[in-house]
């Protein structure tokens, strides 16, 4: 199996250590073989988004934030940036946040329940500009058709990027997986409820082309 990340060198600050070291246990899930129970996981019936790659978790904290009344599960492999988001909980006391610190493949073939996710957010992946690297791009199928398969009828698939070639492959591959629809013509229209990252940042301080993607499971 293709890895669709590379684990970057970061500073693992004290702060984020003690945060991992204080919290890992009540609100990280340990890889496994076997469909969550996400009932049993948040401790109730509420609609579960999955989010892959939050990168720093600054996003994922204030989406969760904004919405008491949902679940949101993150999947991440760098340590830092799940440190830095079990910080972010415990500064504004969010308990409708788990985390998966795994490769986003294997979970979702593996941990996620078919027709079980709300909503599935993936918030500016990695692009893989090279061409003998695009194989490795997130969005494409087959996998653009796990995910598909993960939604309830009704829940939706959303992407950002800035990289246009990026968005034009994805754009492409999601139109071609079967059960998902396009809400637009061809790219979204920005949502409001979407905030701001540190990738998207530095993406629009290249003067990048900010695309946005929104499919819906039918």
């Amino acid at each position: 199996m293709l890895k669709s990340y590379v684990i970057r060198a970061g500073h693992f600050t004290d702060a984020q250590k003690k945060a991992y070291a204080s919290s890992a246990d009540k609100f990280i899930i340990p890889f496994s073989e076997n469909n969550i129970d996400f009932s049993d996981v948040f401790g109730n019936e509420n609609g579960v988004t999955m989010e892959i790659g939050f990168g720093m978790g600054l996003a994922t904290a204030e989406i969760a934030a904004a919405n008491p009344e949902k679940n949101y599960l993150g999947i991440e492999v760098h340590r830092p940036g799940i440190g830095r988001l079990l910080w972010e909980m415990e500064k504004r006391s969010l308990l409708n946040v788990r985390i998966i610190e795994n490769d986003a493949a294997p979970v979702t073939e593996k941990m996620i329940p078919p027709r079980s996710l709300e909503a599935i957010h993936i918030f500016f992946p990695d692009p893989w500009p090279k061409k003998k690297h695009n194989k490795r791009r997130l969005v494409q199928r087959p996998f653009t058709e796990t995910m598909a398969g993960c939604l309830k009828p009704g829940g939706y698939l959303f992407m950002a990027t800035d990289w246009e070639d990026y968005a034009q492959y994805a754009l492409s591959q999601l139109a071609s997986t079967a059960g998902l629809r396009n809400m637009y013509e061809d790219f979204a229209s920005p949502q409001s409820w979407r905030p701001k990252t540190k990738f998207e940042q530095k993406g629009l301080a290249k003067e990048h082309i900010i695309r946005e993607l929104f499919f819906v499971k039918t």
